[in-house]
């Protein structure tokens, strides 16, 4: 067997510790080291004689499980300072935004770091994503955590306000976690490349309601709004039955494409028929010297913007 001190990776390993009754501790060994609970101590030596898969013990005699961190552990795991991206929605954006190696990513709002270290894990060993936040205290606890996960290479940051916009341009992705994103619409599309993807995680349907109309008269296509709902299971064979607790909404997820065309026939046949309503009484207001006000008219695409950042 291969112990972890004998893998080919270059940094000191980055473990899971898993305890009889499922807590879990995410370390990084360093030869001569220990690690202590309150279930005993552990010396960093032992792990790395052992290969991940097995199983250490404290001097105490209690056993935890030895395993190789996932990628929902590295999110769920960090030091936070914000609200970190739930696994369930920061895969399905990835998988929306088709991030691979190689690809250049912009996610505006760093938060904690959670989705950055997603963004890096896929668009290693050849892309980068660029963070951008304008609070330094939130960003220089996204770098720590990049850095503990050793992801730095493949992540630049920025202390920026992205009202100002975006450094990069020709970018294959663009992910945004701000209160306001519909503001910055201007900016992301300057920083995409022509049929790049965007995503937009939301917590409100008004957040919503903004970004979509902000995002249709701005010629993006392929507009979805999403949510999932994760259920786990208990793992009982005899008795499986869900858990008393699910993770149910934690956000709304909009998809759009940047594109460098009129994209009006794409719109939903709602959006147009009221549009067409409303250029009509438009023009219908003009002729008899009035302002058109469509107060009544129906909600699509009327309410007021949700008030500014801060």
């Amino acid at each position: 067997m291969v112990g972890l001190a004998d893998s080919d990776q270059k940094t000191a390993p980055l473990v899971l510790l898993v305890s009889p009754k499922g807590k879990r501790y995410l370390l990084r060994l360093q030869p001569g080291a220990h690690w202590s609970t309150n279930l005993g101590r552990i010396a960093h030596d032992d792990m790395l004689r052992k290969p991940a898969g097995g199983i250490v013990h404290t001097h105490l005699g209690t056993p935890f499980l030895l395993l190789e961190p996932t990628l929902a552990d590295l999110i769920t795991m960090i030091s936070r300072r914000t609200q970190i991206i739930f696994p369930k929605d920061a895969a399905h954006i990835l998988f929306q935004l088709s991030v691979q190696p190689g690809s250049r990513v912009i996610e505006a709002g760093s938060g904690s770091g959670g989705m950055t270290t997603a963004l890096a894990w896929f668009v290693r060993p050849t892309g980068q994503v660029f963070s951008y936040e304008v609070n330094e205290q939130h960003q220089e606890q996204a770098r720590q955590n990049i850095v503990k996960v050793g992801l730095e290479p493949y992540v630049t940051f920025h202390q920026r306000d992205i009202q100002d916009g975006f450094l990069e341009t020709g970018v294959d992705a663009l992910f945004f976690d701000v209160r306001s994103p519909w503001r910055y619409l201007g900016a992301a599309k300057e920083a995409l490349r022509p049929g790049g993807r965007l995503a937009i995680l939301l917590p409100t349907t008004n957040q919503v309601g903004a970004v979509l109309r902000c995002l249709y008269e701005m010629s993006f296509a392929d507009l979805r709004v999403e949510e999932l709902l994760l259920r786990r299971y208990k793992p009982v064979p005899d008795r499986l039955r869900p858990e008393d607790q699910m993770i149910a909404h934690s956000g709304y997820m909009v998809f759009a494409r940047n594109m460098i065309e009129d994209t009006s026939d794409w719109l939903p046949v709602q959006v147009r028929r009221y549009l067409s309503r409303r250029q009509l009484a438009t023009q219908q207001a003009a002729q008899r010297g009035e302002v058109y006000s469509d107060e009544n008219d129906d909600p699509i695409l009327q309410e007021p913007l949700p008030e500014s950042d801060g």
